[in-house]
């Protein structure tokens, strides 16, 4: 059952680039599962009209609260980003699918965040911890600076890192991590950029490992009423903010 729902923020740290946000709602949170997301309603901003989709982070059903990340990338984020304690915030939740879990405690998983796509991951990963499965987290990003909230996925499951300028973990892309080559996976998610979760796609296709992603494509409505987010698919052209944001790889033309 979706909420519009006037959430108070509790508590933003920023990151430089992101900030991470905790907001609590006054009334009990609908069910919400990994991968879904929320539009939120940028007030005050004279230049934003739509609200904006954002990764639902993290949520916590005993206290009403919701954690996102908010990469500054535009006006509307970037006020979001600057909000302070106490300001409030309409969003409408939960919107879109979300990711198949394993069918057995014995899955080995690996999650493959890039940059801000690491959001969506951080619930995934603390669902499969509480069915009795630790994945393997495997985060990239251009700088360590990137590389935001580590610690708190490190206290989930291991978490093996990649940085383009070697300033963290192993140099290079998530692709090239050694990861690949010392562990086997049965299934695979990501999310990121597209370059990025494409050449994860590539590489379990060479493997034939199982893999969904998380895309990111540019939403208006959420609702799949403005045709904003198509993507084309095996079967036709999609909203990725209805029939998504989580596809098997299978389903992309890519």
């Amino acid at each position: 059952m979706k909420q519009i729902t006037d959430f108070k923020l509790m508590e933003s740290i920023d990151y430089g680039k992101s900030v991470w946000q905790r907001y609590r709602s006054p009334v009990p949170l609908p069910f919400i599962e990994a991968g879904q997301f929320v539009q939120v309603r940028v007030d005050d901003s004279p230049d934003t009209y739509l609200r904006r989709p954002i990764s639902i982070h993290d949520v916590d059903p005993t206290q009403n609260e919701i954690s996102l990340l908010v990469q500054k990338v535009g006006d509307g984020t970037r006020h979001l980003a600057a909000l302070t304690a106490g300001a409030m915030v309409n969003m409408v939740l939960p919107l879109g699918n979300s990711f198949s879990l394993p069918q057995s405690d014995r899955e080995r998983i690996l999650l493959v965040g890039g940059g801000i796509g690491i959001a969506p991951l951080f619930y995934l990963g603390k669902i499969l911890k509480s069915k009795g499965i630790t994945p393997q987290f495997l985060l990239g990003g251009k700088t360590k600076g990137d590389l935001i909230r580590r610690e708190a996925y490190e206290k989930i499951a291991p978490v093996a890192c990649t940085t383009e300028d070697g300033s963290f973990g192993e140099k290079g892309f998530v692709t090239q991590h050694s990861v690949w080559d010392h562990a086997v996976f049965d299934r695979v998610y990501v999310c990121g950029p597209k370059p990025m979760m494409k050449a994860v796609a590539a590489r379990c296709k060479e493997k034939d490992l199982w893999c969904e992603v998380s895309l990111e494509n540019l939403m208006a409505c959420g609702l799949g009423a403005c045709l904003c987010c198509v993507e084309n698919t095996t079967e036709g052209h999609v909203c990725v903010c209805k029939e998504g944001p989580i596809f098997n790889i299978r389903r992309l033309l890519w």
